[in-house]
C-alpha cells in the first residue's frame, strides 16, 4: 500500500508540473521578425523607437508603468531622443539637433525634447509647504509616470489584476521581442469566460483587452501609415530599447575587446615564434 501511495504521489507531482507546459501548447508559436537589434552588429531603429515611444506615450501608458526609466534616459547615448550641438554653416551660431552627429552631446537635463516631453506630463508631488499632494509639471529626471497611485489602485481599476510594468518585458517573456509582437497581434475579437481570445497567449485567454484597436490611433510625425502591424512593431521595439537602453554601447565594447584580443593573440604568437626560433621541437 504504501508502494502504491508513493507511484500515486509521483504521477500527481508530474502531472502537476507538466500541467504549465500543456496550456503553453495551445498558445501558436510567435511568428519570427528580423529585428534590426538582432545579432552581435545590430542596433536600434532611432526611428521606430521614436513611433515606439509615440504608441507606448499614447495608448500603453494608461495602464502600465515604466518603473525603471526616467524621462532623462531618452536623451542618454543610445536613447531616441539623444541630441548633439551642431554649427549653423549660415549663421555660424550653435544649434541642437536630434541625433548622435559629430558634435557634444546635450546633456539629458537640458535637452529640449527630452524637457517638452517630460512637461506634457503631471507628476504626483507633495507640497513642502502644506504637505499635501499636488502635481505639477514632469522633468527629466522624474521617473516615467505610474499611471496608478499604488498596486491597490491598480488592481481594482483592472479585475483584480495589477498590469505589468513594461520596463523589461522584452527580456522578461520567453520569446523577447517576438513574443510581445504576437500578443499584440493576437487577438481574435472573441470573448470567453469574461477574457480575451489571443491564439499566441498561454491558454488562449488573456484579461488585456486589445490596446491597438484601430489604425491611426497615433499620428507619426514622419509620415509612416500606423496601421496596426506597424504600431505593435514600433512599440515593440521600443520596449526592447526600454529594456537595454545600454545595448549599442555594450556591443560596441564588446567589437573593441574582441579586435583587442586578436591584436593580443596575434602579437603573442609572433613573439613565441622569435623566442623560440633557433630551438628544435
Amino acid at each position: 500500500m504504501k508502494l502504491r501511495s508513493l507511484w500515486v504521489a509521483v504521477f500527481a507531482a508530474l502531472a502537476f508540473l507538466a500541467a504549465p507546459a500543456l496550456a503553453a501548447e495551445d498558445a501558436e508559436h510567435p511568428p519570427a521578425v528580423a529585428w534590426s537589434f538582432e545579432g552581435p552588429f545590430g542596433k536600434y531603429d532611432v526611428n521606430a523607437v521614436q513611433r515606439g515611444f509615440l504608441v507606448y506615450q499614447t495608448v500603453c501608458a494608461t495602464c502600465h508603468s515604466l518603473n525603471h526609466l526616467s524621462y532623462r534616459n531618452l536623451g542618454e547615448p543610445g536613447g531616441p531622443y539623444e541630441a548633439s550641438w551642431v554649427m549653423n554653416e549660415e549663421t555660424g551660431e550653435r544649434e541642437i539637433e536630434l541625433g548622435a552627429g559629430h558634435g557634444r552631446r546635450v546633456d539629458p537635463n537640458e535637452n529640449p525634447y527630452v524637457r517638452a516631453i517630460a512637461a506634457a506630463v503631471m507628476i504626483r508631488d507633495i507640497d513642502r509647504e502644506t504637505g499635501e499632494e499636488t502635481e505639477r509639471a514632469g522633468r527629466p529626471s522624474d521617473r516615467f509616470r505610474n499611471p496608478y497611485r499604488n498596486s491597490a489602485a491598480a488592481a481594482a481599476a483592472n479585475g483584480g489584476a495589477i498590469p505589468p510594468d513594461l520596463s523589461v518585458i522584452n527580456l522578461a517573456r520567453k520569446g523577447g521581442a517576438d513574443y510581445i509582437r504576437a500578443i499584440l497581434l493576437g487577438y481574435t475579437g472573441e470573448e470567453r469566460e469574461g477574457r480575451y481570445v489571443n491564439r499566441y497567449f498561454s491558454g488562449g485567454l488573456i484579461g488585456m483587452p486589445s490596446p491597438l484597436t484601430q489604425a491611426g490611433m497615433v499620428a507619426y510625425e514622419d509620415g509612416t501609415e500606423a496601421t496596426i502591424e506597424q504600431m505593435a512593431t514600433d512599440v515593440t521595439h521600443f520596449l526592447q530599447w526600454a529594456s537595454d537602453p545600454h545595448m549599442a554601447a555594450r556591443k560596441e565594447m564588446g567589437l573593441v575587446v574582441m579586435v583587442f584580443l586578436i591584436i593580443l593573440a596575434a602579437l603573442t604568437y609572433l613573439a613565441y615564434k622569435n623566442v623560440w626560433r633557433d630551438v628544435k621541437h
